[in-house]
């Protein structure tokens, strides 16, 4: 396994900021987010209107074109999320904290119930947006972790990130560039319980 020091892929004033908990043992390798094969995360911002078309993981640091960021918890690779314990999520917190607020994003999605979890110290009341939640002046929307040990909620998970490309598009964000408005239909946010935690 090559030395790395893993990267988020962040600017200024990004139009949204996707956080999972660390990188996977082939993202560390390859220095790509979400690489793992059954990983749907791309699928899913193409499936949600939030890209044009399907991405490679070898083209996440183009996604910042698109208004996109992607940031990690713990700078540090394993091949399951919870495979870490709290504790050391919980220790990574102020350095997340202090990345992102440099970045200033309008919205953050929260890939994983339990990242929500060890944010705010409680459960989400549903799923998409929590008019509840900021961070810094994010706007906070959560989602089931895109790994495929969360598939169960496939169809949560996508109206969740449906919600945000809705969100996105009513304020007319320049950079979200989207399919046509009625490929994606709005789904009621419901409470779910998340069983896969996968790293990225």
């Amino acid at each position: 396994m090559p030395r790395r020091r893993w990267k988020d892929v962040l600017a200024r004033d990004l139009d949204v900021v996707f956080v999972g908990y660390n990188p996977s043992r082939l993202a560390w390798r390859t220095g790509h987010h979400y690489a793992n094969p059954g990983n749907r995360f791309y699928h899913l911002l193409h499936d949600a209107g939030l890209t044009p078309r399907r991405f490679a993981p070898a083209e996440c640091r183009d996604l910042p074109r698109l208004g996109i960021g992607l940031a990690d918890l713990l700078h540090t690779w394993s091949p399951r999320a919870d495979d870490f314990p709290a504790a050391a999520y919980r220790a990574a917190l102020p350095a997340f904290r202090a990345r992102l607020a440099r970045a200033a994003p309008r919205a953050v999605m929260l890939n994983g119930i339990g990242i929500y979890r060890l944010l705010f110290g409680r459960s989400p009341s549903r799923l998409g947006r929590d008019p509840d939640a900021r961070l810094g002046r994010a706007v906070v929307f959560v989602a089931p972790s895109s790994s495929g040990l969360a598939n169960g909620h496939a169809a949560a998970r996508l109206a969740a990130y449906g919600e945000l490309a809705h969100w996105l598009r009513d304020r007319a964000v320049p950079a979200l560039i989207t399919r046509a408005p009625g490929r994606v239909k709005r789904r009621r946010a419901r409470r779910v319980t998340e069983s896969g935690r996968g790293a990225g």
